[in-house]
C-alpha cells in the first residue's frame, strides 16, 4: 500500500526538479611552489606585508660534493676579557670547522672613558668637593656601566645626585682633553668641549618637568587660559603697532581734503560730484585698513617670503574691487609689458609694483566714473523738458510720432468706439475693472470680422 494512501494524501505527480543554477566558472589558479595548501587558502595568493624568502631558496638543495654536519665545538669571544671558553653547535662543511671571532662579538660596544694620571689630576682636576678616591671610583663605574648614571648613582659608595656625578665626570674629561691638546682649536669641535654640561640648567629642567607632571586638570586649564589671554594681548599690540607704523607708504592724494581742493570757489558742488569723490576716496580708506591688517598678520609670521607678502598686499589692495576689475588691472599690466609678479622681488620693487597696481585701479575707477557722468549728461540733455508740467516727454512723443496711423475703416465691421473701450480696460488693469461703466446690453457681442473671401 502506498504511503499517500495511508496518510490520506492526494496522489499527485512529483514536482519537476528545478534546474540547477549555473555558477560562474572560477579561474583556477595554480598554487605556487614552496607554499603550503593551508597558507595559500588563507592568503589567496596575496603578497605578504613583510618581504619573504625567494621561492627558489625554499627547496634549494646543497651541492652534491658538499657534506654538511653539525658539531658541538668550543668558542671564545673577543667581547670578554677573561678568555672564557664556551660551546655551541656549529655548521661544519666537509669536516672543516669555521674560523674567526664569535659572530655576536661585533655588537659589544663600549664607551671610551678618558683616563688621567696622578700628575694630571694634581694639576688640572683638583676640586675641594671631590677627593681623588671618589673621582677614581666614579671613572671606574662609568667605564663599567657605559655612562649609565642612574646605575652609577645607585652603586656609588657616597650619597651623590645624578647631576653631581655627571658634572664631575664631564668637567674632568673636558679639562683633560684641553690640557692634552697642543692648541685649543684642535679640540674645539669635540662634543665635550663644544657643548659643556650645565648642571644648573639640568636641575632647573628636572624641577620644571616634575612640576608639569604633578599638575592637576584644573591647573592645566588655568594655564591654558592664561596662555590664550597672553596670545590675544600680544596679537592686539602687534596689530596696533602695525596700524601706527605701516611699512609701505599709502598714497593720500585721493581723500576728502584733496576732493575739496579739487573743487574751486567758483565751481558748483552737485550731489553727483560728491558721489564721485566719495567713491574715489572710499577705496583708499579701505586699502589703508586692509594694508594695516595684512602687515599685522605678516609680522606675526616673523619669517616669510617677500613674494608671499606681495601677494597678500595685492589681495588686500584689490579686495574692494570686483573680479572683472582685477582682470582689467592684470590685462593693463600685460599691455604695458610688466610681469604680474616681479622677477626680483626686493622691497623697493614690491613697493613700486604695489603702487602701480593702485594707480591702475584708481585710473579704472575714474574711467568708470567718467562714463557714468557722460551717460548722466546725455540723459539730462535728452530729457531736459521732461520734468516741466504740462509737457509730454520727448521719448513718448517720439513713440507717438513713429507709430503708423491706422484708420478705423481698415477693420471691417468693427464698431469705432469698441476698440477704444477695450484699450482703456487694458490700461486700467484687472484691479480697476469694477470702476469702468458697464457696456450696453447688446454691446458685449462683437460682430464677426469679414474676411477677404467674403467680399
Amino acid at each position: 500500500m502506498d504511503a499517500k494512501d495511508i496518510l490520506g494524501l492526494p496522489k499527485t505527480p512529483l514536482p519537476i526538479a528545478q534546474e540547477k543554477k549555473s555558477r560562474p566558472h572560477k579561474d583556477s589558479q595554480r598554487k605556487p611552489d614552496g607554499i603550503s595548501r593551508e597558507v595559500y587558502a588563507l592568503t589567496g595568493g596575496v603578497a605578504p606585508l613583510m618581504p619573504s624568502i625567494d621561492v627558489s631558496q625554499l627547496k634549494r638543495r646543497p651541492p652534491s660534493d658538499e657534506k654538511i654536519t653539525w658539531q658541538w665545538l668550543p668558542f671564545t669571544s673577543s667581547a670578554r676579557k677573561d678568555n672564557l671558553q664556551l660551546y655551541h653547535w656549529v655548521r661544519v662543511v666537509n669536516g672543516v670547522p669555521p674560523t674567526g671571532d664569535y659572530s655576536f662579538a661585533k655588537y659589544n660596544k663600549s664607551v671610551d672613558v678618558i683616563r688621567y694620571t696622578d700628575e694630571e689630576y694634581a694639576k688640572y682636576l683638583t676640586d675641594p668637593k671631590w677627593t681623588k678616591e671618589e673621582t677614581d671610583q666614579l671613572f671606574d663605574l662609568c667605564e663599567r656601566f657605559d655612562l649609565r648614571f642612574i646605575i652609577i648613582a645607585d652603586r656609588f659608595p657616597t650619597p651623590r645626585t645624578v647631576e653631581e656625578l655627571k658634572d664631575r665626570y664631564y668637567s674632568a674629561s673636558r679639562a683633560i682633553l684641553v690640557a692634552r691638546a697642543p692648541s685649543p682649536g684642535e679640540v674645539a669641535g669635540h662634543p665635550l668641549v663644544k657643548e659643556p654640561y650645565n648642571v644648573t640648567h639640568e636641575i632647573e629642567r628636572k624641577r620644571a618637568l616634575s612640576m608639569v607632571l604633578s599638575q592637576t586638570k584644573h591647573q592645566e586649564r588655568k594655564d591654558a587660559e592664561v596662555l590664550a589671554e597672553a596670545k590675544r594681548i600680544a596679537e592686539s599690540r602687534m596689530a596696533a603697532r602695525a596700524a601706527e607704523e605701516p611699512d609701505l607708504p599709502v598714497p593720500s592724494d585721493i581723500g576728502p581734503e584733496s576732493a575739496e581742493r579739487a573743487v574751486g570757489p567758483g565751481d558748483t558742488i552737485s550731489p553727483s560730484n560728491v558721489q564721485v569723490h566719495a567713491a574715489a576716496a572710499a577705496p583708499s580708506t579701505s586699502v589703508i585698513a586692509d594694508n594695516s591688517s595684512t602687515l599685522a598678520s605678516l609680522r606675526m609670521l616673523k619669517v616669510y617670503l617677500r613674494t608671499y607678502a606681495l601677494e597678500q598686499m595685492v589681495q588686500a589692495a584689490s579686495s574692494s574691487a570686483g573680479l572683472r576689475t582685477i582682470k582689467r588691472v592684470e590685462q593693463t599690466l600685460q599691455d604695458l609689458g610688466i610681469n604680474l609678479k616681479p622677477k626680483v622681488p626686493t622691497k623697493a620693487v614690491c613697493a613700486e609694483h604695489l603702487e602701480l597696481r593702485k594707480e591702475i585701479l584708481t585710473l579704472l575707477n575714474l574711467q568708470k566714473q567718467l562714463q557714468y557722468k557722460e551717460a548722466e549728461g546725455s540723459s539730462f540733455r535728452d530729457g531736459s523738458y521732461g520734468d516741466m508740467p504740462g509737457t509730454a516727454k520727448r521719448s513718448q512723443r517720439a513713440v507717438d510720432q513713429d507709430r503708423t496711423f491706422v484708420p478705423d475703416t481698415i477693420s471691417f465691421g468693427v464698431i469705432p468706439g469698441d476698440r477704444g473701450v477695450k484699450r482703456e480696460q487694458k490700461r486700467k488693469g484687472p484691479g480697476r475693472a469694477s470702476e469702468t461703466p458697464s457696456s450696453p446690453a447688446g454691446a458685449h457681442k462683437r460682430p464677426r470680422k469679414m474676411k477677404a473671401s467674403d467680399l
